[in-house]
């Protein structure tokens, strides 16, 4: 048997996940939910991971803690299911974990722009951001 397909039998309950990642069930099953895992289900329809679950959930744990966020860890979990030769080096993945950051930042001081003066709050910055937005 492969050293693979050892590492993706579904061997472990989620409560022994918790206990190696860390992480709350709630949290494991969010990822589930978004996709970033796949656990097998057993006949009972209990999750079950295997050793390459965990080392992703890790993973996953390990991309929080720097800050990025759920959009930039799919697109790194992409990046790395690509082949080899098409695999993008850590300043390309840096780049699209900026790219998205600063895209949420235009779309929160858009919506900062059109909420101001709103409730009788004028915004000191409106005017300076106004000239950003059309």
């Amino acid at each position: 048997m492969s050293d693979e397909i050892r590492r993706s039998m579904p061997l472990f309950p989620i409560g022994i996940v918790k206990s190696l990642t860390d992480l709350s069930a709630r949290q494991i099953r969010y990822y589930e939910q978004h996709s970033l895992i796949r656990p097998a289900r057993s006949e009972g329809n209990r999750r079950q991971f295997s050793f390459n679950d965990v080392d992703r959930l890790l993973e996953i744990k390990a991309l929080i803690e720097k800050g990025v966020n759920l959009a930039g860890i799919k697109q790194v979990l992409e990046l790395q299911e690509q082949p080899e030769n098409e695999q993008y080096d850590e300043e390309q993945i840096e780049e699209i974990h900026n790219d998205l950051s600063e895209k949420e930042l235009r779309n929160m001081l858009q919506k900062e722009l059109f909420n101001a003066g709103r409730y009788g709050k004028p915004n000191l910055r409106q005017g300076e951001l106004s000239r950003f937005f059309h």
